[in-house]
């Protein structure tokens, strides 16, 4: 006995209709393929996962200038779905396939990708020269830059710069140097006989600095966290 033969399953076709970007190139080719190249820069991502036709009725191309076509586009990992536009047949192995009524929707905006703000402008470093001496009660302000004293400044006499401070003659007062957070900042005297001293965030006191540099020309700088001293003699 034989057994009946299993019958065949028919096989299923269904239609789906999906949505796709066109690329028309035009001549000359290597101005297309710059604003191509303009507009992938504008948006890296611009054709990624999207299908792609590639329409050369404006071309006219025969076999191999297609397939140069095809490499430079491919050279630009685009890839194309399929090919519409040309009446010869280019049908051939590692081409696409050529499709027919094709209906077109709009025209796709391609997008930019959003520059980044510009940084804001570094505020300006400027210096300030006093001529004469601060008196008693006066207090200086400069906190973009450098201040130099070319007199002294009195006892009960301010300057905070933000940047150092150069006085030619003697410092009796306060002094605070790198206000705008510079721990690079020095203060530099002629006679050192100051009140109060401070660099950056850190602050001596006249009761904290000792006498044995008293009347000297001196320097003050931040070094390990600290306030150092020395003379400039």
């Amino acid at each position: 006995m034989t057994s009946a033969p299993t019958p065949r399953r028919s096989v299923e076709l269904r239609g789906r209709a999906f949505k796709a970007l066109v690329l028309a190139p035009e001549l000359p080719l290597p101005d297309w393929f710059a604003d191509l190249d303009e507009a992938l820069k504008r948006s890296p991502t611009l054709f990624d996962g999207r299908a792609l036709i590639l329409d050369v009725a404006a071309l006219a191309p025969d076999a191999p200038g297609l397939d140069r076509l095809l490499a430079d586009l491919g050279s630009r990992r685009i890839r194309i779905l399929g090919i519409e536009g040309s009446e010869l047949p280019l049908i051939g192995p590692g081409r696409p396939p050529w499709l027919g009524a094709g209906r077109g929707v709009s025209t796709v905006e391609i997008p930019t990708v959003p520059e980044e703000p510009p940084a804001p402008p570094e505020p300006a470093t400027t210096s300030l020269t006093i001529e004469g001496s601060v008196r008693s009660g006066q207090s200086i302000v400069h906190p973009t830059g450098d201040v130099t004293v070319m007199g002294s400044v009195s006892s009960g006499a301010e300057i905070l710069a933000g940047g150092s401070i150069h006085v030619y003659g003697a410092l009796r007062g306060r002094a605070i140097a790198g206000a705008a957070r510079n721990p690079r900042a020095r203060i530099c005297c002629r006679k050192f006989e100051p009140e109060l001293l401070g660099i950056d965030r850190l602050v001596r006191t006249a009761e904290d600095m000792g006498t044995h540099l008293r009347g000297q020309a001196v320097q003050i700088w931040l070094d390990g966290g600290a306030i150092k001293f020395a003379s400039l003699d």
